[in-house]
């Protein structure tokens, strides 16, 4: 029976093939022998002569791993998409041969890309054999960007991408199929003309290309030596010798000696051995100007006011929009989480009389009944159209196994938010169970047309600034729990628009939860950008929305730290959601968070 294949991708030169050899050796030593590793060397000036020597050198090293080598010049496929796009002069580096896989070998649905300045201490096919999905590609947080603060701020303020979310393009396992039928190879042409990236060149058109599509694995499967490494070094599986400290060039080269010592293995190793101990210290001083000079060139694209991501914000992107962005983080910074960041139309004060908060007339039934109608015309039409992306609804069941009323919560985000949970609610069939949304006052006595007869008519229970008001929007809200209805209301007040982290909750809704002894269920909509671009110039996002488990009211505690429990328990869950689905830690740039204990 013939094994299973694991396609893996090296690129390099003549004078990089030594590292390639103690990279691949490392690889085959620790490999899974139920594998086969047909191992491709991308290139386009190897020589017959040395790549016989290569395959002599290596097989003498008595390697039990079943592999075999292919080197492939993709001279040729260069020259076919030049023939296209006229490609730069530097698009001739090795590194961006990784670009070129999934087109090259439309056989595989997966394959592995490595650098030659690697050991591989783990098993390379448990990293193949990672369940990668639609993700484009599973990779490693880049820790020079994680972990400095001028490299951070670049990928933030020139590309857009968070220094949290950006990976190390050195260890990659490709989505073949993905880059094909997304075309990313086009795409990454395409972004090779509108901007030339200095700092790490095709890392970061890689990782602009794939945003919020990158699965991150952890941070073992692509140790880079560098800074701060927080497990101990042999339960490292990939160790990358990053940047200008080479193993090959510095004595003091940290974990360098467990290079050397597969190094030393190789027939390469006297090359290796004459190379290190004849670097020289203008080599050494050439290396640590480099290292400066590439410092620099990060703060001075940072710094441009014509970098990629400034002159996307001023040509292509709403004024307005951009202007809520920097709203948005300026709120974050100084810790104004409740405070909205776009104005609301003028609020008219709703009194009582103005509202029949149950809708008991048969005139306000049939209100209720076209206005569902025709949001649903909108939100078909928006789904169709893609501007409305629901991607996934993930833990249905726990709406479906509802059996009272529950107070609903979820992330504020969108004005379309709530129909988003609306049509979870309809996926749930809970057909016994009525669908009520908490509103601001504003939106349902100021909202104009067509809009404003939705707000007023969508089963919504609009707050007031009339005491009066109030008292009859508690004793509906009440009645509608007790009576085994649903409530959906937004525990962080304000909307931020796209804003992906949880912020810190009030304590409306689980005080309904407490004072009806009904559970909170935590809603969390997830969202990624998409190809398609809004007429807002900024991605339209997908949305994956992630019902959790009902958290039911403490009996047991008195009443205050029931609604206290409930609110840090929700917090908690959509932190966790957070955490997870981004791949980061939830953070906030603000100095001086808000005393959730006087929020009550």
């Amino acid at each position: 029976m013939a094994k299973p294949v694991i396609p893996i991708f090296y690129s390099c030169d003549e004078r990089f093939l030594k590292y390639c050899m103690v990279s691949l050796y490392s690889l085959l030593k620790n490999g899974n022998p139920d594998y086969l590793y047909l191992i491709f060397i991308l290139h386009t000036d190897i020589s017959p002569e040395v790549q016989d020597e290569f395959y002599d050198r290596l097989a003498s090293t008595g390697l039990s791993a079943s592999y075999d080598i292919c080197f492939e010049d993709v001279t040729e496929h260069l020259n076919l998409i030049e023939h296209e796009f006229p490609l730069r002069d530097y698009y001739s580096k090795t590194t961006y041969f990784r670009l070129l896989i999934s087109d090259m070998h439309p056989e595989y649905d997966k394959a592995v890309y490595i650098d030659s300045d690697t050991i591989v201490q783990g098993d390379i096919s448990a990293f193949y054999n990672v369940e990668i999905g639609e993700y484009y590609l599973a990779a490693c947080h880049e820790q020079v960007m994680v972990q400095i603060k001028e490299y951070g701020d670049y990928v933030e303020q020139c590309l857009g991408v968070s220094r949290n979310n950006y990976f190390n393009a050195g260890v990659l396992l490709i989505n073949c199929r993905e880059f094909r039928s997304k075309q990313l190879l086009h795409l990454f042409l395409e972004k090779l003309h509108e901007y030339d990236f200095v700092v790490t060149q095709d890392e970061d058109y890689l990782n602009l290309i794939t945003k919020d599509r990158v699965l991150f694995l952890d941070q073992r499967w692509n140790t880079e030596i560098f800074g701060e490494i927080p497990y101990p070094i042999d339960e490292a599986k990939i160790l990358h010798y990053v940047m200008f400290n080479k193993p090959w060039h510095y004595e003091d080269c940290p974990h360098g000696d467990i290079y050397l010592r597969y190094a030393k293995e190789t027939p390469v190793y006297p090359e290796i051995e004459k190379e290190l101990k004849g670097y020289a210290d203008e080599q050494r001083e050439k290396d640590n100007k480099g290292s400066a000079n590439l410092l620099e060139v990060a703060k001075r694209e940072t710094a441009r006011e014509d970098n990629y991501l400034k002159v996307l914000n001023r040509d292509k992107r709403a004024k307005d929009r951009v202007e809520i962005v920097k709203k948005i983080e300026e709120f974050e910074r100084d810790g104004r989480f409740f405070e909205d960041v776009e104005d609301d139309p003028p609020t008219k004060p709703l009194l009582p009389d103005d509202i029949d908060y149950l809708k008991k007339s048969p005139i306000d039934k049939m209100k209720t009944k076209i206005a569902f109608s025709q949001a649903h015309k909108v939100v078909d039409k928006l789904i169709k159209n893609k501007q409305l992306i629901i991607k996934d609804m993930k833990g249905i069941e726990h709406f479906q196994n509802l059996t009272s009323g529950a107070v609903i919560t979820c992330n504020h985000f969108n004005a379309f938010d709530s129909f988003i949970i609306q049509l979870v609610y309809e996926a749930a069939k809970q057909k016994k169970r009525t669908f009520y949304r908490v509103i601001r006052e504003g939106n349902y006595t100021s909202f104009p047309g067509f809009y404003g007869f939705l707000m007023r008519n969508c089963n919504t229970l609009p707050l007031s600034s009339d005491i009066r008001t109030m008292r009859k929007f508690f004793e509906a809200t009440n009645k509608v729990l007790k009576d085994g209805h649903f409530v959906l209301v937004y525990p962080e007040q304000s909307m931020w628009w796209n804003y992906r982290k949880p912020k810190p909750l009030k304590n409306g809704a689980f005080i309904f939860s407490a004072k009806n002894d009904v559970p909170v269920l935590p809603c969390f909509i997830t969202m990624k950008d998409t190809e398609y671009i809004g007429e807002d110039g900024f991605p339209i996002q997908e949305f994956t929305v992630h019902i959790s488990e009902p958290i039911y009211p403490d009996k047991s505690l008195p009443y205050r730290k029931q609604v206290d429990k409930l609110r840090s328990d929700n917090y908690e869950v959509w932190k966790e959601i957070y955490e997870r689905e981004y791949q980061m830690p939830l953070e906030y740039t603000t100095i001086d968070m808000p005393d959730l204990d006087s929020l009550k």
